[in-house]
Order: structure tokens, then C-alpha cells, then sequence
């Protein structure tokens, strides 16, 4: 297989089915690669001492994927060395355990593809229109990601 066959490609998805770790990983995987590495966001049983019960994702889904396809952009100018990217996050009702984000990054070595997940989760919950809802035992809440800048920007 000639690189250029392998062309760097990004797999952005947003859906409310069950997030496949291996469809992710298996997206990224190249010929040209040492590395994959990956980030699973999952939902956890608690938060501040509140039983979760599950987590609720909705999205500005047209803004959502080209914030994300930004990211991409990014994360190719900090590393050119990074070969494919895969952003899918779950919108819709996620359960305990299950994932509700996964980032994949292939790069030839380890350092870029640790490096890019890292700036893409991190750039993600800044950033791209993406809202959670915690679903307690009694109540609920919207939380606020702290690193979104248009939330803080108003404090």
C-alpha cells in the first residue's frame, strides 16, 4: 500500500446508539502507525454525593461536528505527524458505564497520538455545543463544562 493510499482522514459522529470502542479504534488503524491512543468518557454513579442514575446529551449537532472538524484542524497543525482521527460522542440518554465519548488517534509514535487525544477531549468540552444533564435519584441538572470559555465568559 503506497502512504497515499492511506490518505489522514477524520471520523466524526454524533448519535444517540451505543458507542463501539473497537468501530472507533478500528477507524483509525493504519499501516504508517505504531500508535493508536484513545480517550472513553464514561458515566459514572455519582457526582458530589448524588446517586446518577444516567446522563442525558443533547447537541447543536450542525455546529457540534464543525467545532469538531476545527479541532481536527488543529490537532494536524500541532502534530503533523497524526494519521486519522475519530470524535464520536453519544447524544441521547447514556447509562452507568456505558461511553459517551471516544476519541481515537493514530500517529506513527506515541507521544503525538497521547498528546492530540489529550488537546481533543480538552479543546472538545471547551468548545463545542455539546450540553449534559445529570439525571439524579430526585432531581436533575444541566452542568456546565468548567472549561467551557463561553460560560465563563460571562461570570
Amino acid at each position: 500500500m503506497d502512504e497515499s493510499e492511506d490518505a489522514p482522514k477524520d471520523f466524526i459522529n454524533l448519535k444517540s446508539a451505543k458507542l463501539s470502542v473497537d468501530e472507533v479504534s478500528e477507524l483509525v488503524v493504519s499501516p504508517y502507525c505504531g500508535a493508536v491512543s484513545l480517550f472513553i468518557g464514561t458515566t459514572r454513579n455519582n457526582f458530589e454525593g448524588k446517586k446518577v442514575i444516567h446522563l442525558e446529551y443533547e447537541a447543536y449537532t450542525s455546529m457540534a461536528e464543525t467545532e469538531i472538524k476545527k479541532i481536527c484542524r488543529d490537532v494536524r497543525q500541532k502534530w503533523p505527524s497524526v494519521k486519522h482521527i475519530a470524535v464520536h460522542h453519544r447524544l441521547g440518554v447514556v447509562p452507568i458505564t456505558e461511553a459517551s465519548v471516544i476519541i481515537a488517534v493514530s500517529s506513527p509514535h506515541r507521544a503525538e497520538s497521547l498528546e492530540a487525544v489529550m488537546y481533543c477531549i480538552n479543546t472538545l468540552k471547551a468548545s463545542v455545543p455539546i450540553w449534559k444533564k445529570e439525571i439524579y435519584e430526585d432531581e436533575y441538572s444541566w452542568k456546565e463544562n468548567k472549561e467551557c470559555f463561553w460560560a465563563n465568559s460571562e461570570k
